[in-house]
């Protein structure tokens, strides 16, 4: 499949009909929008604007969350219309964090992934306690609190545990790298999380057994592509290891 192909795989799967685990879908005329069923965030994944109407259902979308109390993130991408979308969505007090790279990987075209031997190190995680060893693991690294994340991974593991697959590498009985990955079922996708590793263990080639693990399990499973919102420090590794850059995304989030 060349680029085009896979964003518009990319943007019907993963932005207009993909369910998320603790949110409804909710299908609009012109937005797809996500209500968190557990006092999160919510967010708007997609939106099908033009110029006339760009302003009449942003607005839109800020009373109805305004409505049920709840904040939101306007996931924005840069081949969204109209083109000066972000602009408009900051000119409404909007704030917008750094962009992400959308990173997509067919799986078969990747023999060294699925050929690749995974040390005994990584483990699967199944239980809440694995589950608070990756959080601490984030906690450390990133020096703020994982809490929400790890009441949500618990909570999805419990509720769907075929398709969220959680990894750690434990080194000396330590966590010092995790990463998750959610199947969707209905879709070609799975999406990949985490992959935060302890700056003392790294260059080791375990980032790189976390992506090989999750590839192989999903290709068994059916699925043959992944996908990865990227930050611009892991972007440049994905992009070695055969994900191919489809699009930035940019995180606006709601008006207080």
């Amino acid at each position: 499949m060349n680029k085009q192909q896979l964003l518009d795989i990319y943007t019907k799967e993963q932005r207009i009909e993909a369910n998320h685990p603790g949110w409804e879908r909710i299908v609009t005329e012109h937005t797809v929008r996500n209500v968190s069923m557990f006092g999160e965030k919510g967010f708007v994944i997609y939106s099908n604007l033009n110029k006339e109407n760009v302003h009449a259902i942003i607005d839109q979308e800020i009373q109805y969350f305004k409505s049920i109390s709840q904040g939101f993130e306007w996931k924005c991408y840069d081949y969204d219309q109209p083109d000066n979308i972000k602009d408009i969505l900051i000119e409404k007090g909007f704030t917008v964090e750094d962009p992400e790279a959308l990173l997509v990987l067919d799986i078969e075209s990747k023999k060294d992934l699925l050929a690749m031997n995974i040390s005994p190190e990584i483990v699967r995680i199944t239980d809440d306690k694995g589950i608070d060893g990756i959080v601490s693991l984030e906690d450390a690294i990133w020096n703020e609190s994982h809490a929400e994340l790890g009441e949500r991974l618990k909570r999805d593991l419990k509720d769907d545990p075929e398709n969220l697959l959680i990894y750690a590498a434990i080194i000396d009985g330590k966590v010092v790298s995790g990463a998750w990955m959610y199947l969707h079922e209905g879709t070609s996708f799975g999406s990949l999380w985490g992959g935060s590793t302890l700056p003392e263990y790294r260059g080791r080639g375990i980032y790189t057994s976390l992506i090989a693990i999750r590839a192989q399990y999903a290709l068994k499973k059916g699925y043959k592509l992944l996908t990865v919102d990227a930050s611009p420090m892991s972007a440049p590794i994905l992009q070695k290891r055969g994900f191919e850059l489809l699009a930035y995304s940019y995180p606006c989030n709601s008006p207080e």
